[in-house]
């Protein structure tokens, strides 16, 4: 079994004011069915990009702490699954039933394998 990242992207700017009840019902509903087919490891929601705070590692060894996201795009993770699951296609299926429920963009990505 490998672990997947299915991760929900938002535009800049999104108001999480213009989910529904349905879009709810719909996010619980793919949930619960993660639950049952015993393929969830973890889900979490992230809070709006401004509260990001990025660390980068200067030439000289320093870490610098600067606000905001580490990357400047037009959409950014707005929340994800790690799921374990046996093949990329079982992935996808999940992914398909997340981009639905959730009304936007998801990208599916296999973590590496352990460490050790």
């Amino acid at each position: 079994m490998t672990h997947y990242l299915v991760a929900i992207h938002r535009p800049d700017g999104y108001d999480p004011s213009v989910e529904d009840e349905a879009m709810g019902r719909d996010i619980d509903a793919v949930n619960d069915e993660m639950v049952a087919a015993g393929v969830r490891v973890f889900v979490g929601g992230l809070q709006p990009p401004g509260t990001a705070r990025s660390v980068r590692v200067r030439p000289d060894g320093e870490a610098l702490i600067t606000d905001g996201l580490y990357l400047d795009a037009d959409e950014h993770v707005g929340g994800f699954w790690v799921l374990e699951v046996a093949s990329l296609d079982e992935a996808l299926t999940w992914g398909r039933k997340a981009a639905v429920a959730c009304r936007a963009p998801v990208e599916v990505r296999p973590f590496h394998g352990p460490r050790g």
